[in-house]
């Protein structure tokens, strides 16, 4: 990892900042990289997300995205994209977004967090009962027992065939 990521991580590391300093910070270490570079802009869009700065988050999250980020940034960018919007009231959009990640690869590192915000997205939507599938579905893997009989379940309660 550069220099420049260590930097990044350690801003964010630091509990004692507030976000609005956590935002500043962000900006400063952007501010040395090339204004289209969509690793910095998805910095800065997270650090501004955190601050409750969703509309800012937004537009920086879309233009890193457009830009092209390496495929764990992608997937962290669009889960964080799809969670700002949908508290902006777009939530039909972010359940496109979600829905896509979390079909996208079922045993990526980040599979789990998508079936998270894709609940949430579903919640929402007024889908209780599918969010409830979804997120017991993430879950089922990770219990010491009963794994095959919470993924029955989880699909029952949408109908899924199996």
């Amino acid at each position: 990892m550069d220099d420049w990521q260590n930097r990044v991580d350690a801003v964010w590391a630091d509990e004692t900042i507030s976000p609005d300093e956590v935002v500043l910070r962000i900006d400063a270490l952007a501010g040395e990289r090339h204004a289209d570079d969509a690793v910095a802009l998805f910095e800065r869009a997270g650090a501004r997300d955190s601050a409750g700065r969703e509309r800012e988050a937004e537009e920086l999250y879309r233009r890193a995205l457009e830009i092209g980020l390496d495929d764990e940034r992608r997937t962290r960018a669009t889960i964080q994209l799809a969670s700002t919007i949908r508290n902006l009231g777009k939530t039909a959009e972010a359940l496109a977004l979600l829905r896509a990640e979390y079909v996208r690869e079922p045993r990526g590192d980040l599979h789990d967090a998508a079936a998270a915000f894709y609940a949430l997205a579903l919640v929402s939507n007024g889908e209780s009962e599918r969010a409830a599938s979804i997120a017991l579905q993430a879950l089922a893997p990770h219990l010491p027992r009963y794994t095959r009989s919470v993924t029955d379940y989880a699909l029952d309660i949408i109908e899924e065939p199996r």
